[in-house]
């Protein structure tokens, strides 16, 4: 049974030290004090899962030992990984998809009794890494993405990684691939299986939805009987029906609560029916925006159209024959230029919205008056620092994020969710004040800190030792009672005169 696990499992906080392996490990304090709780619950619940169970497409035997495999053979992608998002997370994550597809397709090559590996193209494929061990597997393909990362440069040049963006149009066929693979594609997600459908009567497609998009701006859910996950996985399964699939469900077993992949590896309808098919998606595509429909087409349908559902046995000629008056009709129809319009792909530069662009002064006021308003309802906290003194230090109370938000004006609000995506980004961005912890806020006491290991990685203990006394504590300068810690023991300048300068860490080349 899948399960969704952000309502099982909590999440990995930036202090919690575990070791990821491609499946979601809880902290042994939750497995102490949560697990026998939750198991009672699940005996006795009655209650049938939104989803497949986990890996039902594929070879769980195979799977296991391949993925064992190449997690051994990718592992040192952790150790160089320049990019700032969490390197265990994102190459582990990567190692089990493509385990997944290399498994999916070696199983598709023995029932078709075939020998070529499949070719593919990732469709906004980030920092390239699931390209990059595709290829390396003997896979031949390539990834598209609007932004370029600056991993690419590792991978070398049998890895090819182009910098694009994709407007879904007659221009951005792939008519000689396999598989297109939509991994977290965001905006692009409900158009892959458009475009693999008029790419070729052959190419398939891979997609692992995250983010909400329709094919226009947002998805906006309709029904709330249902997740908002679960709503969008059935749009993008009724997208991949009306394109003519067999559209198939999984959950794959990734460190991620957003794990079901939704299949079309073949069709519903012979390759002669193409022009009549293409009609309907182009049909259903308007529906989604309230274009008119055309009368002699009728309403959009919701899901493919039964014909016969085989993929064997057409010879090309009739492929081909089918999808050029697919092109002619859309042609004849439609002015040249995207499927719909109003679509817009993502802009090159990747938006700030972590506080960075906001007046610092602006920051340092809502961030006292937040901290004014936590304090103001006094809980004085009596206990030892790490050096073993007791002090008696006013930690406040705590408020939900709703009951921060109510004290601060309509202005303040509108321009943090703006140009920083909200309250809350800014609060855990305050980290040296403020700790967030499940939709409260706390001033964070740095004597209940977890001390720092004496044996750490050289790159996280020269990383400290760097930022140590760069900047000035704010509990020294604000608080009532001070800083909670003595100089000598608090990473922050207690005055301007200890303040170090700021070092810029030198870059090493690195080399994959």
């Amino acid at each position: 049974m899948c399960i969704e696990f952000s309502s099982v499992i909590p999440k990995k906080k930036k202090n919690e030290r575990w070791h990821s392996d491609g499946i979601v490990y809880p902290k042994p304090t939750w497995l102490g004090e949560e697990l026998l709780g939750k198991l009672a619950k699940w005996s006795v619940e009655n209650k049938k899962s939104e989803f497949k169970s986990t890996l039902s497409l594929i070879s769980i035997m195979k799977y296991s030992k391949a993925y064992q495999e190449l997690k051994e053979k990718y592992k040192e992608m952790v150790k160089v990984w320049p990019e700032v998002t969490d390197p265990e997370k994102f190459v582990y994550e990567d190692v089990a998809i493509a385990t997944y597809l290399l498994i999916l397709w070696e199983e598709e090559r023995a029932e078709k009794g075939v020998t070529a590996k499949q070719s593919f193209v990732d469709l906004g494929c980030g920092n390239g890494l699931l390209v990059h061990i595709l290829t390396s597997e003997g896979h031949p393909g390539r990834g598209i993405d609007v932004r370029r990362r600056k991993i690419w440069d590792l991978y070398g040049p049998q890895t090819q990684l182009e910098e694009d963006a994709i407007t879904p149009n007659d221009e951005t066929l792939f008519p000689d691939v396999d598989w297109l693979i939509g991994n977290h594609s965001d905006e692009l997600t409900p158009w892959i299986p458009v475009i693999a459908a008029r790419s070729s009567y052959k190419c398939r497609f891979f997609v692992l939805p995250c983010c909400f998009f329709d094919f226009v701006g947002r998805y906006h859910r309709r029904q709330s009987s249902r997740t908002q996950y679960r709503e969008y996985l059935d749009f993008i399964r009724e997208v991949g029906l009306t394109c003519g699939f067999h559209v198939e469900e999984d959950c794959l077993r990734i460190p991620s609560t957003k794990r079901v992949c939704l299949v079309g590896k073949s069709r519903t309808y012979q390759p002669a029916a193409e022009v009549s098919i293409d009609k309907q998606r182009t049909q259903y595509i308007h529906s989604r925006r309230g274009c008119p429909v055309s009368p002699a087409g009728g309403e959009p349908p919701s899901s493919a159209p039964q014909l016969a559902a085989s993929t064997a046995g057409h010879g090309d000629s009739h492929s081909t024959l089918g999808e050029a008056q697919s092109v002619e009709h859309r042609a004849e129809t439609q002015a040249q230029g995207p499927w719909l319009p109003g679509f817009h792909p993502r802009g090159k530069a990747e938006p700030v919205r972590n506080c960075a662009t906001l007046p610092r002064d602006f920051v340092d006021q809502v961030v006292l008056r937040v901290a004014n308003l936590l304090l103001g309802g006094k809980q004085l906290n009596t206990r030892n620092d790490q050096s073993g003194n007791v002090k008696t230090w006013n930690a406040g109370e705590s408020l939900s994020l709703a009951e921060v938000a109510r004290e601060l004006d309509k202005e303040t609000l509108q321009r943090l969710k703006r140009e920083c995506g909200g309250l809350q980004t800014l609060l855990r961005n305050s980290h040296q004040v403020f700790e967030v912890l499940n939709g409260r806020v706390h001033v964070r006491d740095w004597r209940a800190e977890t001390p720092r290991k004496k044996k750490q990685p050289d790159a996280k203990r020269r990383l400290f030792s760097e930022a140590f006394k760069t900047r000035l504590c704010w509990f020294f300068l604000y608080h009532p009672d001070g800083c909670a810690l003595p100089s000598d023991r608090c990473p922050f300048a207690h005055g301007p005169g200890e303040l170090r300068p700021a070092q810029t860490p030198k870059k090493k080349k690195q080399v994959l």
